[in-house]
C-alpha cells in the first residue's frame, strides 16, 4: 500500500484518496462562445505524459479537501503535494537574465 501525503492530515493510505484529473486546467472565460469541438477539447482532452504530471486529488476518507500533487506516471510515485491555487511547480519559469535573476 502506498502512502499519500495529505497537506492537512499528513500521510495516509492511498485507498483514502480519489483522483480528480489534471491540475491547472483553466475554465474557459466564456463557455457559451465555444464551438462543440472546442468544448469537447476542454472537457475530454488532457495531457498524458510519460513522467511528471500535476494532478488534482481529494482526501475522501479524511478531511475531504482537494489538493494538487505532482506524480510520476511511470513509477506512480508522488513527488510533492500542495494546496489548490498554488503555482504549478511544473510550469516553465519565465525568462531570466544571464545571471539567473528574473526580468522585471
Amino acid at each position: 500500500m502506498q502512502l499519500i501525503e495529505c497537506p492537512w492530515c499528513g500521510p495516509r493510505e492511498e485507498v483514502e484518496f480519489h483522483y480528480g484529473g489534471q491540475a491547472h486546467v483553466a475554465y474557459p472565460p466564456d463557455p457559451a462562445a465555444l464551438s462543440d469541438e472546442q468544448w469537447a477539447q476542454y472537457l475530454f482532452f488532457r495531457d498524458n505524459p510519460r513522467g511528471l504530471l500535476a494532478e488534482r486529488w481529494q482526501h475522501g476518507a479524511g478531511c475531504r479537501r482537494w489538493f494538487n500533487a505532482v506524480r510520476d506516471t511511470v513509477t506512480y510515485q508522488f513527488k510533492t503535494v500542495y494546496a489548490p491555487g498554488s503555482a504549478d511547480p511544473l510550469a516553465t519559469p519565465g525568462p531570466t537574465t544571464p545571471t539567473g535573476a528574473l526580468n522585471p
